[in-house]
């Protein structure tokens, strides 16, 4: 089953101090273009998380963020009490004021609050962790329901081409017809005499460089393929797109030999079909 490269997941978390929200964005890229943004003190968990989205989303450009946001006791900053007690005494000498307000004079110089750098715990992580598989399955998800409308569009656009190539198929004994009229015709304006037998030979030579058998055999068992990839368990997008530059190249030699406005116009309109379908095909995994 195919999957688009374009997908959303997002998850909060609940910790006793903290809410963590876990966020995953991706669109379409011809490889992996992760970027990661944590606070510091989950940086070194960074790799780990890497490798994790990495094996899960394979490709595209992908943003993944972790916000934190405190709503417990603040634990980074303590006051420093040897630095407070030291300003309190020497206020003293110079102040008649009571405690309180050496205290408050005291409280406001530098050094006297302490803020510590906030360390991994270990366990948090554990929950955190928990939180980007469930984030990763969202997006996976995400991804997969996109993926089933990427493949009724293809479908439905494959269908026409089959369709045009059906009409190519018919019209295809008036087409030969036309060309053999239309050069019977350009003899007898010359008003020259030709000889019958080798008119033929000629005419024949010439119609077999313009008969399309080979490419519409080719073009149907391309598209087949396509459908069948479709339908595969895994989703490749690389290989949907060399499959539709071989496609791409029937249509175009189809065209090359047409030699008929008819077959013209049905070869346009394929064309125009398949490159619906290449640029919807830039957003498959």
């Amino acid at each position: 089953m195919i999957q688009s490269m374009t997908g959303y997941g997002k998850t909060e978390l609940q910790l006793p101090t903290k809410k963590v929200t876990i966020e995953i964005k991706s669109l379409n890229s011809k490889n992996l273009d992760l970027n990661v943004r944590t606070p510091s003190y989950y940086k070194e968990k960074e790799l780990e998380v890497r490798k994790k989205i990495a094996k899960v989303l394979v490709r595209g450009k992908v943003d993944f963020s972790i916000y934190v946001e405190s709503i417990g006791q603040n634990l980074s900053s303590e006051i420093n009490a040897s630095a407070l007690k030291s300003y309190m005494s020497q206020l003293k000498e110079v102040s008649d004021a009571s405690d309180t307000e050496l205290l408050k004079m005291a409280i406001g110089l530098p050094e006297t609050m302490q803020t510590s750098r906030e360390k991994l715990d270990e366990n948090e992580w554990i929950s955190i962790n928990n939180a980007i598989e469930e984030t990763l399955k969202k997006i996976s998800k995400y991804r997969s329901d996109e993926g089933v409308v990427l493949k009724e569009d293809f479908i439905k656009r494959l269908a026409i081409i089959e369709d045009r190539l059906k009409n190519v198929v018919a019209i295809d004994p008036d087409r030969i017809m036309h060309v053999r009229e239309r050069l019977r015709k350009s003899v007898a304006e010359l008003e020259a005499r030709v000889d019958e037998n080798r008119f033929e030979q000629e005419l024949m030579f010439y119609l077999e460089k313009l008969d399309i058998t080979e490419e519409k055999v080719r073009l149907q068992n391309h598209l087949t393929y396509f459908l069948q990839e479709l339908n595969s368990e895994t989703s490749n997008g690389k290989k949907l797109g060399f499959i539709t530059q071989e496609i791409g190249r029937e249509i175009n030699t189809i065209g090359s030999k047409a030699n008929f406005a008819a077959m013209q116009k049905l070869v346009v309109q394929m064309k125009d079909e398949l490159e619906k379908i290449k640029e919807q095909n830039l957003n498959v995994l």
